[in-house]
């Protein structure tokens, strides 16, 4: 039972004593408060550190007893943090007593770790130097503004590389993340991106050459037939964002010279893998350039002087009434270590360059109906057990939306942490790659009920044991990334146990088209012990992907409209790395070993990875595909390799069905010839409906009585409706498909 007071030296008086014999806390913040308040709702604190300190110095009073719930209620206003608020052990509650950092009206109280910048504060540009470097249609439509009492100490220069986000801060205009003076536009032809096809000099080292420079990684250089880098002042620094040789690693190299005669970019410093080092997916390399002042043409766009603290602004429209902030805290809004029983209610984290939460140790901790928005890092990452992330709005992130990790793998303990019914969305704005909406290691989490949309790579990447991930709706996703899933593993025997349920997996996009290289469920590089079941994938690319892995069930899935239904290959038996132990991301077999796989709890939770070695542990066997429904696939159903296709008489197909709705000769997949399918065709003028209630709306619902169950009895209907987000006491507003 929770009881509430305020907290208060001398409270008894006012409150008698039975107020303290029950255990009645309550804890006011506002934004508005005088200097000198103690809590109490007529004089409260100004910040939520004197809230902390304050009950922590009740506690040491002992006028704070153990049992005592705690409520410290935070009215509307701006909260602005020059540091992270700290919570440790010592700021625990307990689970019948939690200490709860609650808004007084929803969304209301805000807490920044930015500076807010006056509108009058930006002025028109009289600089004729500066405006001499502006395109002339921009010149008198960008605005400056003097920065200097935000630097602190200074403004971080920008290294040669980097990956991820640069050093701060970063502009915010109306609650939006502004964009760094570009080129390509984003509205541009090509989609805001430019490219080349020719490496002068890869980088790669060439361990035969006589020259020892040579024989090392190093800057590369490449060919650029376009007269646009002749116009960057690139002794003050043009950086260029670029997937450079794989479509799934971008990285942020400066431009060291342009050689104009030879039409040849040289960049500051290498790439791991090289310029143009050779890939699967489309020839062409692309990049934009950033951070160049000649680039600041388009409205939203903007420039910091980093010497001279002065902000350039090209602004959408008038300023008048903006609200216009400069993140330039570069420490979680909220860093919590080893606390217990703390929860975070309907608060709006924003304007902070890093984290918004970051939470370690962490125990019986929620988040529950929280804004975290316009971090230049991730939203919360959280290392624990029992913590829940409930009902938040995630979104406009530098990286990646929500971090789970915990448990203990090798004794397979689960840490019990949840995320559920969150909406994250717009992420991966700075580090494009393996920035996932959800990412999960450790041990037993569950990922429930999350709308994930809209973002360059993963929608979900893990790795570890026993998680569910399931009734989550993804879309848009992989939008600009090849050779990458909206649900991502791989290259590990021991990641088992792992399910995913009752997912809506649709509206993919990026990737070459002609490599079909954007997956739904991507398990890549002999991943195994992951169970595919119930799923839904909608124009998802190749909707699922076992790449050389095995015990990877699949399912009772359906799958409409995808270019590759099902694709198993056999990597492992063709690929000479799959065990070396000169490339640690490999050897399978030793991260096995790590965790004593042939021992207990291993060997009896999974005893056909603790028996692989004796198995044919280059094979993949044991991927039974089971009641899968495949729809108007257009290329393939099923893309077996040739090994794979010698090995059918070890695979386990039964029971699916492969349709072709009007029987079209092309654009729709030949019949399967594979034991264990049945093929279905309609014809133009009859076409076969399977009984979902809106498949043009994408709602894929089973109508009573649908045809789909008559034609395959063993088909177990997908809860489609209670896939997605939900209302609850936290959400009144649900998203839009």
């Amino acid at each position: 039972m929770r009881f509430f007071v305020a907290l208060a030296v001398g409270m008894a008086c006012v409150l008698g004593a039975s107020a303290h014999a029950r255990g009645e806390w309550k804890v006011h913040v506002s934004a508005d408060a005088a200097a000198g308040g103690n809590g109490e709702e007529r004089s409260p604190y100004q910040t939520l550190t004197q809230a902390r300190d304050g009950i922590r110095q009740a506690r040491q009073a002992g006028r704070l007893q153990a049992g005592n719930a705690v409520t410290v209620l935070i009215g509307p206003g701006v909260y602005r943090l020059d540091a992270s608020l700290e919570l440790t052990e010592q700021d625990s509650g307990t689970a019948a007593a939690p200490v709860v950092y609650r808004a007084v009206q929803r969304g209301q109280s805000r807490i920044h770790g930015g500076t807010t910048l006056a509108a009058e504060a930006f002025q028109r540009l009289t600089d004729e130097r500066v405006a001499a470097r502006l395109d002339p249609a921009a010149r008198n439509k960008v605005l400056v503004c003097d920065v200097a009492a935000a630097a602190g100490g200074g403004f971080a220069s920008f290294p040669n590389a980097y990956r991820g986000t640069p050093p701060g801060p970063w502009l915010y205009v109306n609650r939006q993340p502004m964009t760094l003076a570009r080129w390509p536009n984003a509205d541009m032809p090509g989609g805001g991106w430019t490219g080349f096809s020719k490496a002068i000099d890869t980088g790669l080292p060439q361990p035969q050459a006589a020259d020892p420079a040579l024989r090392q990684l190093r800057p590369g250089s490449f060919e650029y037939d376009n007269p646009r880098p002749a116009r960057w002042s690139l002794d003050q620094g043009v950086w260029l964002l670029g997937y450079w040789t794989h479509d799934w690693s971008d990285e942020v190299i400066r431009v060291a010279a342009y050689d104009r005669e030879k039409k040849v970019i040289a960049l500051a410093a290498p790439h791991s893998y090289g310029i143009n080092g050779g890939t699967w997916g489309a020839a062409e390399r692309r990049f934009f350039a950033l951070n160049a002042l000649e680039e600041l043409d388009a409205p939203g766009e903007w420039y910091l002087d980093r010497t001279q603290k002065r902000l350039y602004f090209y602004p959408a429209g008038p300023l008048r009434d903006a609200q216009i902030v400069l993140a330039t805290l570069a420490q979680p809004l909220v860093k919590l270590r080893g606390a217990k029983h703390v929860k975070f209610v309907e608060l709006a984290f924003e304007y902070v360059h890093s984290e918004g939460l970051s939470l370690s140790a962490a125990e019986g901790v929620e988040i529950a109906g929280c804004l975290i928005a316009n971090c230049a890092g991730g939203g919360i990452s959280i290392h624990g057990s029992n913590n829940t992330i409930r009902s938040c709005d995630v979104f406009n992130l530098g990286r990646g939306g929500i971090q789970l990790n915990g448990g203990d793998r090798k004794t397979l303990t689960p840490s019990k942490n949840l995320a559920v019914n969150n909406h994250v969305h717009h992420y991966g704005l700075f580090q494009r790659t393996y920035a996932p909406g959800i990412g999960v290691q450790g041990c037993g989490q569950t990922v429930r009920n999350n709308c994930i949309h809209d973002a360059p790579h993963n929608a979900v990447l893990y790795g570890g044991n026993e998680h569910l991930f399931e009734l989550n709706e993804v879309y848009r996703v992989v939008l600009e990334t090849g050779d990458a899933g909206a649900f991502y593993t791989g290259r590990d025997w021991t990641t088992q146990g792992n399910v995913l349920r009752h997912n809506y997996i649709h509206d993919l996009g990026g990737g070459d088209a002609r490599h079909v290289n954007t997956m739904g469920v991507y398990l890549d590089d002999c991943d195994c012990g992951d169970t595919i079941v119930g799923n839904v994938f909608f124009r998802a690319g190749r909707a699922i992907m076992i790449g050389g892995g095995r015990d990877n069930p699949v399912l009772n899935n359906l799958v409409v409209d995808c270019p590759i239904g099902l694709h198993i290959d056999a990597r492992g038996m063709t690929w000479k790395q799959w065990n070396s132990p000169q490339d640690s991301s490999w050897s399978l077999e030793k991260k096995a070993q790590r965790l004593n796989y042939t021992q207990p709890p291993w060997s009896t939770r999974y005893p056909r990875l603790a028996a692989i070695m004796n198995e044919s542990p280059r094979e993949p066997l044991n991927n039974p595909i089971r009641r899968n429904v495949f729809v108007n696939c257009a290329q393939q159903v099923c893309s077996f390799d040739g090994n794979v296709r010698k090995l059918l008489d070890k695979l386990e197909l039964a029971e699916n069905l492969a349709v072709n709705t009007t029987g079209a000769a092309s654009g729709v997949a030949k019949p399967v010839e594979y034991k264990g399918f049945v093929n279905l065709a309609g014809t133009a003028s009859a076409p076969i409906d399977l009984g979902f209630a809106d498949p043009s709306a994408g709602n894929f619902a089973l109508r009573p009585n649908a045809r789909l169950q008559k034609e395959l009895p063993s088909f177990e209907p997908i809860p489609f409706a209670a896939i997605g987000l939900y209302q609850d006491e936290y959400r009144h507003r649900l998203a839009e498909r």
